[in-house]
């Protein structure tokens, strides 16, 4: 089996690429979604998150609001992102880990991809095989994150620039990547690019 970590900048365009990749035969999972999961209420990260951000962080049926400890996380006078990430980070890594091993027992030749935005921030490169990083221009990211959250464009702008600081520059994250996709054109040149890469890893696989 193959392990890949599919990283990239905010916006830049990994769940298109994740969704090219499992279309051509990957298995895949999101960080994003395993730690949706570790905030639902009575789990081990959320209490710990509600722990140290207070229930200012919670809506009325006890559920994480997301935009509120985004504000908290990401606030320009006093960041807190660190102590977020401390918080969740090892937790998704485990079940990260546990579904590859998951998958390899299954299926010995499959190609597992974990589709997660902080992969080196969280140093957990090492966990995987190879590294493929989603590259894009950044007026792209800016449309893409205002479609997302429905923000017009200059709130897009300040949110993105606040988030990509808690984040690697993109030169950092090119540097350790096996391979690089740039989705900065058509979706038919960011497939062509999926396409080589999956031949590649099946050669590697297969070596």
């Amino acid at each position: 089996m193959v392990k890949v970590g599919l990283t990239g900048g905010l916006a830049s365009g990994k769940s298109v690429v994740g969704e090219m990749f499992v279309a051509l035969g990957a298995h895949l999972i999101q960080a994003d979604y395993i730690a949706h999961q570790f905030m639902l209420p009575g789990q081990p990260v959320y209490i710990e998150v509600v722990r140290h951000f207070g229930n200012a962080i919670l809506n009325p049926d006890a559920s994480v609001n997301r935009a509120k400890l985004a504000e908290l996380a990401f606030s320009r006078s006093a960041p807190r992102i660190e102590e977020l990430n401390h918080i969740v980070h090892p937790a998704v890594v485990r079940r990260q880990d546990e579904w590859m091993e998951e998958i390899g027992r299954r299926e010995p030749h499959a190609v597992a991809i974990v589709e997660a935005a902080l992969i080196l921030e969280a140093g957990a490169a090492k966990h995987f095989d190879r590294l493929i990083v989603v590259t894009s221009s950044g007026q792209q990211r800016i449309a893409r994150f205002a479609a997302r959250q429905k923000l017009d464009l200059n709130a897009a702008r300040k949110e993105v620039t606040r988030r990509m600081a808690a984040q690697l520059p993109e030169t950092e994250k090119i540097k350790a990547a096996h391979y690089v996709i740039d989705n900065s054109g058509s979706l038919d040149q960011t497939q062509e690019q999926v396409r080589d890469i999956w031949q590649r890893l099946r050669s590697e696989q297969n070596a």
